[in-house]
């Protein structure tokens, strides 16, 4: 079973700032690190309908379609299957509990900062370990935006 978290940060930084923390490589190995030390993505096109390959060092991770797609606003994905030794495998009966689980980062723009808001679906098994981590990479990511 599914379950939506929501998470957010007041970051006093312009949207590009932050949105250059969330997607730029060597930002998003840092922030992404408080889950999976190593972890990076790889990314055909940034654009509505473009995969994303969320990797940990060993080269297995997750695939995800880009379903919205406005730069420094709105980023959604939609998580497909997973990814073996770099890749895409067959959806299997395990994958299809999660498949089709969305991630979606917002950026509003306030009077002196941006609030970064993310909403995602997780499995229940691991609920604890996104609440104990998210907000840590939260914290990664405003470090990184008021650099």
């Amino acid at each position: 079973m599914l379950n939506r978290l929501i998470f957010s940060i007041d970051i006093p930084a312009e949207k590009s700032s932050v949105w250059k923390a969330l997607w730029e490589d060597a930002n998003y190995r840092k922030w992404s690190a408080a889950f999976l030390e190593g972890s990076y993505m790889l990314a055909e096109i940034w654009e509505e309908g473009g995969t994303v390959h969320f990797l940990g060092p060993d080269q297995n991770g997750i695939y995800s379609k880009i379903e919205q797609y406005f730069p420094f606003s709105i980023i959604s994905f939609k998580h497909i299957g997973k990814v073996t030794d770099a890749k895409p495998q067959p959806i299997d009966e395990e994958t299809k509990t999660w498949s089709g689980a969305t991630e979606t980062y917002k950026l509003i723009e306030g009077e002196n900062s941006v609030k970064l808001e993310v909403e995602i679906d997780i499995m229940e098994e691991h609920l604890e370990f996104m609440k104990d981590k998210f907000p840590k990479a939260l914290e990664l990511i405003k470090e990184n935006s008021c650099l």
